[in-house]
């Protein structure tokens, strides 16, 4: 009788070096979804002091941030600059992408890296003599000087990543239509703009996400009636005076919430891993 060969047991030994960085992770996430459970739950309390919980939960936290720190207003402002930045940004980055993905030339290398600088340096690193520059010509504290601050990592994102999608249409398909007697602005926008459509909706999504969670350098730039609501949210705990702790939680939780709604939808179109190994690609050549 044939013996049957048993497969040898896989057994799952740990080494302490990996016990140590899970506990290291978990340690980290705990700490971490506990400031954000503490900020949600005390932004609903009435008082709380040395209890496990508050001693009531009410919303006029909530309706107290709206009107005392305008947040209508404040809201406003961060969609317009928003608008303006993707906006610019698609019109800027858009044909820099174009030319990158279809024109060979001396330096491409260097100037592809040249537009990844503003991704890969901190932004305060550049943003303090940007700054200085703007309020030089009297552009900074005002909405056009957020949206110019706001444009240099933002036309680097729309090139990076709208040259992919470029790359992958093939340029024999706008040679055909020029063939057959089609203008540069019938093959545009028959020809390409429905090919590059995903390109540029996660394009404007990567720049929506970015614009509204930069600190740097829209506090260096905003003024009264120019902040967005990570600056005013900054402005109002740093401030003198005597002010609601509830309220400014209730502020936070509202920047939190359309941070993660504005992530979640990112990531439906966006794939990090990739955009990730197109920065490490370009850097590396």
């Amino acid at each position: 009788m044939a013996t049957l060969t048993q497969r040898p047991r896989l057994q799952i030994v740990a080494r302490p070096s990996s016990w140590i960085v899970w506990g290291v992770v978990i340690f980290f996430f705990v700490n971490l979804l506990g400031i954000v459970a503490s900020v949600l739950v005390n932004s609903f309390g009435t008082q709380w002091f040395d209890t496990w919980l508050p001693s009531g939960f009410t919303t006029q936290w909530y309706g107290e941030a709206w009107r005392q720190y305008a947040l209508f207003d404040v809201i406003i402002v961060t969609l317009e600059v928003s608008a303006l930045v993707v906006g610019f940004s698609l019109l800027i980055g858009a044909p820099a992408a174009y030319t990158l993905a279809r024109r060979d030339f001396p330096g491409k290398r260097l100037l592809y890296l040249v537009f990844l600088l503003p991704i890969l340096m901190p932004p305060i690193t550049y943003g303090i003599p940007l700054a200085t520059v703007l309020y030089k010509y009297g552009l900074a504290g005002h909405l056009s000087g957020v949206v110019l601050a706001n444009l240099v990592p933002s036309v680097p994102f729309v090139i990076l990543t709208m040259t992919p999608f470029l790359e992958q249409v093939d340029p024999r398909l706008e040679d055909a239509a020029r063939m057959c007697g089609a203008s540069t602005r019938a093959v545009f926008f028959r020809i390409l703009a429905p090919l590059l459509v995903p390109g540029l909706l996660a394009a404007s999504i990567l720049v929506l996400v970015r614009t509204v969670g930069m600190f740097e350098l829209t506090f260096l730039t905003a003024g009264p009636d120019s902040q967005t609501l990570v600056v005013k949210l900054y402005n109002t705990m740093s401030s003198a005076g005597i002010r609601a702790q509830q309220s400014i939680d209730a502020m936070a939780v509202v920047y939190t919430s359309m941070m993660l709604v504005l992530v979640v939808v990112a990531l439906r179109f966006i794939n990090p891993t990739q955009l990730v190994a197109r920065v490490k690609e370009d850097t590396d050549s």
